[in-house]
């Protein structure tokens, strides 16, 4: 690899404007799969003077923590900002973390630049430019109190900013371990870093944080958010309506958000939160901007404790609507699973074709047999089995034939709906049991059966545009997970059979149109809210 050579400094150059064309050198520098392997997406020079101008602060002295600071432009970005808003500012320190040995001199080259920039203003400036692993130098911050209490004191901050890497974590992993505590399942490497950073600010300290949208919801980061939300309030949540647009330059596809918290005491559930979005990069200077009361789009609570963040006055109503229903799944005596036969881990019973005579088969339904409103099987794909064998080896992984919804557990990011759902009948197979993938979830009553106008009521209002709206409103991921429908907020079951029963009425008219003006008009007597 060819060694670092200085690049010359621009007449009157502001430290996010070098610190960006550092960025951009070393872009050239390394290859793409060195920065996807470390995790690494630079941030464009416009989302970091966003962040940086977040922080607010009229302290003469004052302490940044920069945890994963890449080349740096974050710190230049507070920086500069905190430069412009505070007049008493006399010294600032920085502590920045970076373990990726081939981007050390760009980032050296940068924190040596802010350091005269900041002299030529008589503002003094210590950086600390440290080599070590962030979660694994600083995971003693998510012990208990008690073991905490004979430790060394942690240092604290006054602001942590930073664009964390984002990758998962193998379970074995030692910062995955460091870490268990919070974490379940396969962590994401950026909530340790907001996990870490929140017990690392000092009183009314500021954090501020770019990352995806993911931790919003689901049970893998269940114990994330009751740990992150119970150590600092939100301030300020902002979106982007385009993934493609925060991180271009590394062709990154993701739904990402700004977050700024602040630590305090006594103040999470009666701040403010301002939710500002804008369409992508270019319009930043004049987001759209609604104000909520902590509580109402996050309950601690609650036993799921998933941030929802509406951002216009049509959002903000669908939140109410569903907050105003207290029915779910469970009160209905409504089970939803995800389907057990795992492909893989199953060869030995999968059959690509009905075998007459030989043994005894049964239909495997697959994330492509599921459409909305209909079951498309079979369907020949290769490697993709429509049939699954039954017989003692293979009765743990197959259903009762029996009436389900089947509803997509993925979807692709720029799928029209995240909720994709189906009625199933027993009647549409001629067998005893049948198998349902793994990447399929399935609704059922476990003693007894859904009736014909639950299944297909249910089915359409989880293919509703309402419902889609509410479930973006609290996900940004491409999963749908069995945990968070079981959390869903239901109407009355009478008015989703009431739906089902129109339905049935229209014989096989299941269009979206028809299903939109149907769920719109039941239940919340205006179309205008769903479409």
């Amino acid at each position: 690899m060819k060694s670092f050579e200085k690049i010359l400094l621009h007449d009157n150059e502001l430290p996010v404007d070098y610190a960006d064309r550092i960025g951009l050198s070393y872009s050239v520098f390394v290859t793409q799969n060195h920065k996807k392997n470390k995790g690494q997406f630079l941030t464009p020079s416009a989302i970091a003077r966003f962040m940086g101008s977040l922080a607010k602060s009229d302290k003469s002295h004052i302490s940044i923590l920069d945890p994963g600071c890449g080349t740096a432009i974050l710190s230049c970005a507070i920086v500069e900002s905190l430069v412009g808003s505070n007049s008493n500012l006399k010294s600032i320190s920085l502590d920045s973390y970076e373990i990726d040995n081939d981007i050390l001199p760009f980032t050296t080259s940068v924190l040596d630049f802010l350091k005269d920039w900041l002299n030529s203003k008589d503002i003094s400036f210590q950086y600390n430019l440290i080599k070590d692993d962030f979660i694994l130098k600083n995971a003693s911050v998510l012990k208990s109190e008690k073991l905490l209490f004979n430790n060394p004191a942690t240092k604290e901050y006054d602001f942590v900013i930073s664009n964390p890497p984002y990758f998962k974590l193998n379970k074995e992993d030692n910062r995955a371990k460091a870490a268990e505590s919070i974490t379940s399942g396969q962590p994401n490497i950026y909530a340790l870093f907001m996990a870490v950073s929140s017990k690392m600010l000092s009183l009314n300290g500021q954090l501020i944080f770019i990352t995806p949208r993911s931790y919003a919801s689901g049970s893998y980061f269940k114990s994330f958010r009751e740990f992150f939300f119970n150590n600092v309030a939100i301030n300020q949540i902002h979106l982007f309506d385009s993934r493609k647009d925060t991180f271009n330059r590394d062709n990154v596809l993701q739904e990402t958000l700004i977050i700024k918290a602040t630590k305090g005491i006594n103040s999470i559930t009666d701040s403010l939160v301002a939710i500002t979005s804008t369409k992508g990069i270019n319009d930043l200077a004049t987001p759209r901007i609604k104000t909520y009361p902590q509580n109402q789009i996050l309950n601690l609570k609650s036993k799921e404790k998933i941030l929802h963040i509406p951002v216009n006055d049509e959002e903000e109503e669908i939140v109410d609507l569903f907050r105003s229903w207290n029915g779910s799944l469970n009160k209905y005596n409504i089970q939803i699973s995800t389907g057990p036969v795992v492909a893989f881990r199953a060869t030995e019973y999968l059959r690509e074709v009905y075998e007459n005579g030989t043994v005894f088969l049964a239909p495997l339904i697959w994330l492509h047999n599921v459409y909305k409103m209909r079951i498309d099987w079979p369907i020949h794909k290769p490697n993709k089995a429509q049939y699954i064998q039954i017989c003692s080896g293979s009765m743990s992984l197959l259903l009762a034939n029996k009436n389900y919804i089947l509803l997509r557990r993925f979807s692709a990011k720029d799928d029209k709906s995240r909720l994709i759902a189906s009625p199933y009948f027993a009647k549409l197979q001629d067998a005893e049991f049948i198998g349902v993938e793994n990447k399929v979830n399935y609704i059922y009553r476990p003693k007894g059966e859904l009736e014909r106008n639950e299944v297909i009521g249910l089915a359409a209002v989880l293919n509703s545009k309402l419902f889609d709206n509410y479930f973006r409103i609290f996900n940004g991921n491409v999963n749908v997970s069995a945990t968070e429908l079981r959390e869903m907020p239901l109407p009355p079951l009478e008015l989703i059979k009431q739906i089902g029963d129109q339905l049935i009425l229209n014989n096989t008219d299941f269009s979206q149109e028809l299903i939109d003006d149907l769920v719109a008009q039941t239940l919340t007597n205006k179309n205008e809210l769903a479409i």
